[in-house]
């Protein structure tokens, strides 16, 4: 029909395993019946002709921290042929976490974060609890927690990260989480969509490369005037923010009591629209806006 927008909702390749987006068939459904011509594509299908779409809105890309420096290429073949969402500068920038030594330069509270590229030497806490993960990373793989004093384990971590070319990243685990959790704040189309909360990912003793529970106890959660403050304050500082159609701001309560962000989810964010079925309509609106 002349006038229906063409959306491709994208996503990764199961390759024949169950697939770990449960929101993809409900927003791929909800857009067709809102009048778009919305199907899933795989971000790496060599036969999908991005030009054919009004709109590429990345999704569940979720194997694509592996692959950075062909996921950004990709982004970058695909913002030329159609609209890319969130644009490739975006992915570009947010594929490497260092982008939080940025936000922490804007005065964005910020988890203390120190990088060691491969071949640097690491430079472990003797002091505190740390956590140890990779600059490009997802779902908390390659990501193990260690208590104060603990080298051999962390170094071994550290050596085969660098052999894979990954930097490391160095961060105090804050005691916090476990008690408070780990609070995201979902924006869409330029406002608040919803918030949830979920526990603490990483248990002391467990494997940086054992397979974790990405969101456990994962529930509704009302942001506080203070948590949405510096949400804000971090979309603010995202060079070419004004063009991201949605994000996801992880906080974490600091040492002095405050929230902090731990990460800026601005590539594929998990929306969690199986916890938010009423945000459903709102995000429609705001693609078929984006298509249009």
């Amino acid at each position: 029909m002349a006038g229906t927008p063409r959306i491709a909702v994208v996503t990764y390749d199961a390759r024949g395993e169950e697939h770990k987006d449960r929101d993809l068939p409900v927003l791929v459904d909800a857009l067709r019946k809102a009048g778009a011509d919305a199907v899933a594509v795989h971000w790496d299908d060599p036969s999908a002709d991005w030009a054919a779409f009004d709109l590429a809105l990345i999704r569940s890309t979720w194997d694509y921290s592996w692959r950075a420096e062909e996921f950004t290429a990709w982004a970058e073949r695909c913002g030329k042929a159609t609209r890319l969402a969130n644009p490739v500068a975006v992915v570009r920038w947010n594929a490497d976490k260092r982008y939080l030594g940025h936000l922490a330069e804007a005065a964005v509270p910020t988890v203390p974060t120190r990088y060691f590229a491969p071949g640097d030497p690491v430079a472990l806490p003797a002091d505190r609890e740390y956590v140890v993960k990779p600059a490009s990373g997802a779902g908390a793989r390659y990501a193990a927690r260690y208590p104060a004093g603990e080298r051999d384990a962390a170094v071994r971590q550290a050596e085969r990260m660098h052999a894979e070319g990954f930097t490391v990243m160095v961060q105090p685990y804050l005691s916090s989480i476990d008690t408070y959790g780990e609070r995201a704040l979902q924006f869409f189309g330029g406002g608040l969509l919803h918030a949830s909360v979920k526990g603490a990912v990483l248990a002391p003793g467990t494997p940086y490369d054992a397979d974790k529970v990405a969101h456990p106890d994962l529930r509704p959660w009302e942001p506080t005037a203070a948590e949405l403050a510096v949400a804000e304050q971090a979309l603010a500082a995202v060079p070419g923010g004004a063009e991201l159609l949605y994000a996801r701001v992880d906080l974490v309560t600091g040492p002095d009591g405050e929230p902090c962000v731990m990460e800026l989810e601005l590539i594929e964010p998990n929306l969690f629209l199986h916890l938010h079925p009423d945000s459903v309509p709102r995000v429609v609106r705001a693609v078929l806006a984006a298509a249009g």
